[in-house]
């Protein structure tokens, strides 16, 4: 079967190679893709703006088209925001299966004030929240709350809507930048302030088939993947600006048994029966980021994706047919499919322009020796880097990063870093201590 996959990131790159892997898979088409994508084996970038049957046509309906002109027999869409607006609507009508929940469903990501009344709603084990439209309200309720607190912009805000504020003063800072001075757009318009949760983070990236026909059977299903964990910080030892992920790990060690039923009993089945009430036509991925505390494992917040850089350290470990799990997804199948995961680990460093996460310069050219790598047993996934002339150029703020597997921690964690020196980039930076005691952050990010 050929499959389209939208997006451009690190994320769709790791999606994209993964499906190509599968005897299942003819070809798969990226739309737009990226340098990655551009040479890996069964792939093929198509960017909208290139095709002249669109006639500029930049609308959701675009990936729709594209997909039908390649003969397309399944979707793939990766970031958040085609699904918010109802991509994977527009799929289904015209007939093209696709993983990735319907606009409904998306809510859970794209309105943080929906995604804690859901959870509150079906009993999620979360922290205390409340909504507020007034920004006068807002800044009364700190002032009798106090702090540290958590304040997050009820719409996508690309990474930019949350703020964990230690005093009360950048407590009523986050809701003026937010609410009064527009920082983030409509999205900061209402707001979503939470008790502060103090622990470590873990991510859980997992498959969900949940339609009226699932329910009925009684066949409706989350299936978690291997536990895994980002490093939000730009430095070693967790200090510096908050990034968009600096190098992800899986899996992981502090994950207990324990932890994990805790997470499967006040986390995952009550999601599962909430979206069976709500009657969501949910086919897709879901990504849930948790904060282990001394209570348990709390929901930080729902996406409606697979994480990046999480993808990246989570999909080498399987060790089944990733197309046929997305098949199983949109077949509503996915109840009798069994995921199997490799025995051992990967450390996934990623490598980010010089300046990043704030003003960098785009442009460099990316060398890579191929060799070293392979023989490192990693892999490169490239997000923010394009191709031009034949010469992979760096087109964004974290460039790639290195995907390393190793049968113990420590292997996987050399490996990742002895293929990082076959890469160079001018201005080329990355953290040195992915994976170890003290490099994921102990409080609320």
């Amino acid at each position: 079967m050929k499959i389209i996959v939208v997006g451009s990131g690190g994320r769709e790159h790791a999606i994209s190679w993964k499906l190509a892997q599968s005897s299942l898979v003819s070809q798969v088409i990226c739309v737009p893709g990226n340098g990655g994508t551009a040479h890996e084996k069964k792939c093929k970038n198509i960017d909208p703006a290139d095709c002249s049957y669109l006639d500029g046509d930049k609308s959701l309906a675009a990936y729709v088209a594209i997909a039908k002109h390649e003969n397309c027999d399944l979707a793939v869409i990766g970031p958040e925001e085609p699904l918010a607006k109802g991509a994977a609507d527009l799929f289904w009508a015209e007939g093209i299966p696709c993983v990735g929940p319907k606009k409904d469903g998306a809510q859970l990501e794209a309105s943080k004030d929906f995604a804690k009344a859901f959870m509150h709603k079906y009993d999620v084990a979360c922290a205390v929240s409340k909504t507020f439209t007034d920004p006068k309200e807002a800044h009364s309720y700190i002032e009798d709350h106090g702090s540290p607190v958590v304040i997050k912009a009820d719409g996508l805000a690309a990474g930019k809507g949350v703020v964990v504020a230690a005093t009360v003063q950048e407590a009523h800072e986050a809701v003026t930048n937010l609410m009064e001075l527009g920082k983030v757009g409509e999205a900061g318009e209402k707001i979503v302030i939470e008790d502060y949760l103090e622990g470590i983070e873990i991510s859980v990236l997992a498959a969900v088939c949940v339609t009226e026909k699932t329910s009925a059977l009684k066949t409706a299903v989350i299936v978690p993947f291997l536990p895994a964990r980002d490093h939000k910080r730009l430095l070693d030892g967790a200090k510096g600006p908050n990034t968009g992920g600096m190098g992800a790990v899986c899996p992981l060690s502090d994950v207990t048994d324990e932890v994990f039923s805790a997470f499967d009993k006040n986390i995952l089945k009550p999601t599962l029966r909430g979206l069976i009430a709500e009657k969501t036509d949910y086919r897709g991925f879901i990504f849930f980021g948790l904060m282990l505390t001394a209570n348990g494992p709390k929901l930080l917040e729902y996406n409606v994706r697979l994480g990046d850089p999480e993808t990246q350290a989570v999909l080498p470990m399987a060790d089944f047919d990733f197309a046929a799990l997305c098949r199983a997804i949109t077949d509503e199948t996915l109840s009798s499919f069994s995921c199997k995961w490799k025995d051992g680990f990967v450390v996934a460093p990623v490598a980010v322009s010089s300046g990043y996460p704030e003003a960098y310069e785009k442009g460099k050219t990316v060398t890579v020796n191929e060799d070293f790598i392979a023989a490192a047993d990693a892999k490169l996934f490239a997000a923010g880097a394009v191709e031009k002339d034949g010469r992979l150029i760096t087109n964004g703020g974290r460039v790639l990063s290195c995907s390393a597997f190793g049968k113990t921690f420590d292997e996987a964690r050399e490996n990742s870093y002895k293929a990082l020196k076959a890469v160079s980039f001018e201005g080329m930076f990355y953290r040195k201590d992915i994976g170890l005691d003290g490099a994921a952050e102990s409080v609320k990010l």
